[in-house]
């Protein structure tokens, strides 16, 4: 009886093995909505929590069956080759779920970075944006388009490694076939506005440079002109102070 009892605890164990392994390892998941990959992790969670609970049974299995063993050699045998199977197939199933498990943990941390790194550069564009607004209407003064063009250069040189992981974490999972219609329109989205933004933006640095450096020629040039005059001045002064007739002069200082 007990012999028969270990043999009908070994078939179920096998049994529920083969239905874990239909439920959680042969279906064909499609993940396209983040809630549908969210779910798809929390159920590995616990299928594996559920194969892991079951280590429990399986040892006192064992432990039964060596039991017996050593009492009715004969039954025994035949119980511990039909043992074998079931811890083969149990370490089997534990893997499998453990991996597949890491797999979809792993897919979940890649979605969330992404978010992160998008949030990240969205935050950049939107100060970008802000910057090149501010360049607009500037008063027609050296100090203020000098300022600008400072203020909108250091937003420029943000470093491209973020857009580096957003492109590789995109491309990742698009190629698994995960997420792959909300990720390429993000990506599409960001990808459009950046263009835009970031060819505005040097296209306006440009030109603030070119202002500046009329600016700058023209001051140069006012500058000369007063110190110019100043030396006429000075001169005309001293002709003034001296009582010297105009006539006598050279044609300039008349």
């Amino acid at each position: 009886e007990k012999a028969v009892n270990l043999k009908k605890d070994l078939a179920e164990m096998q049994e529920w093995m083969t239905q874990a392994e239909e439920e959680y390892l042969e279906k064909d998941f499609e993940y396209k909505s983040p809630e549908e990959l969210e779910n798809a992790v929390e159920e590995m969670k616990r299928a594996k929590e559920d194969v892991l609970q079951k280590e429990v049974r399986v040892k006192i299995l064992k432990d039964n069956i060596k039991m017996l063993a050593t009492k009715v050699p004969s039954s025994g045998q035949d119980l511990a080759i039909e043992l074998n199977v079931v811890l083969e197939n149990y370490q089997l199933l534990c893997n499998r779920i453990r991996g597949k498990c890491h797999t979809l943990e792993e897919v979940w941390s890649c979605w969330i970075e992404l978010l992160q790194y998008l949030d990240l550069e969205t935050a950049w564009l939107n100060n970008l944006e802000e910057r090149v607004k501010m360049t607009e209407n500037l008063p027609d003064k050296l100090d203020a388009v000098n300022d600008a063009l400072e203020c909108l250069e250091s937003v420029l040189r943000h470093p491209a490694d973020n857009r580096t992981q957003i492109r590789e974490l995109g491309q990742t999972l698009i190629d698994g076939g995960i997420l792959d219609d909300i990720i390429s329109e993000k990506l599409e989205t960001f990808n459009a506005r950046y263009e835009e933004l970031s060819h505005l933006a040097v296209s306006r640095q440009i030109t603030l440079e070119q202002q500046l450096q009329t600016m700058r020629e023209t001051d140069h040039m006012l500058q000369v002109l007063q110190e110019s005059l100043a030396e006429l001045d000075r001169q005309l002064t001293s002709y003034l102070t001296d009582r010297v007739d105009a006539f006598q002069m050279p044609q300039e200082a008349q």
